[in-house]
Order: C-alpha cells, then structure tokens, then sequence
C-alpha cells in the first residue's frame, strides 16, 4: 500500500506562485512514477503533469501548464512538489498527487488539496 499526503494549497492572486508538495509513505513498494491531475468543478479530471523516478529529470507537462509549473523530486524524502509560476484564475482545482509503482497497473491517490486562484 502506498499512501500520499499533499500539502501546500491555498487562495492567492492571479501571477502569484504556489508550490505543492506530496509526500510518499511506501513501504516496500517501488515508485515508478509520481505527477498531478487537477479537479475543477467544470471539468473532468486533468493530467497536469509527472516526474519518473528511477531517472529524476523526466519530466511532462500538458500544455496548459508548459513553462509555469515545474515538478521535482527528494528522492530521499520520497517527495514531489509543483512549483506553480504565474498562477490564472483558469488554474484554480483541487490538485491530486498520484504514484505508480513498478509493475502496478492502477495509481495511488492523495486526498487532494484546493489551490484558488482569484483575479
């Protein structure tokens, strides 16, 4: 079992930055992959981006957030964070962390945390 704790949300002004962290407790479970989806009400759930663990650098993003967020990783502390640059009120969800263990075929979920974003 794998369980992540998020941190880091908040309300704050449109070009502010926000930075999220997620917190792996993970046993003896290899973590290939961790990243973010968003939630808002209007939507369905986005893909915001992930980071590959065993090589730290590999990064993605999609396009909405290309160039403002950034997404890293203290491997040791088995922690991913986003940095969140320039924030716009079309960027206010609940942000979900996500872990994919090697050899697993469904995510690991955080209980979300809220960013809003007002202009």
């Amino acid at each position: 079992q794998v369980r992540l704790v998020e941190s880091g949300g908040g309300l704050v002004q449109a070009g502010d930055s926000l930075r999220l962290s997620c917190k792996a407790s993970r046993g003896r479970f290899v973590i290939n992959r961790m990243g973010w989806y968003r939630q808002s009400p209007e939507k369905q759930r986005e893909f915001v981006g992930s980071i590959t663990i065993p090589h730290i650098g590999l990064a993605n993003y999609s396009d909405s957030v290309k160039g403002r967020f950034a997404i890293s990783l203290n491997k040791a502390a088995d922690t991913v964070y986003l940095q969140m640059n320039s924030l716009q009120s079309e960027d206010t969800a609940v942000y979900y962390c996500y872990a994919r263990t090697r050899g697993g075929t469904e995510n690991y979920w955080g209980q979300g945390t809220q960013v809003t974003v007002s202009s």
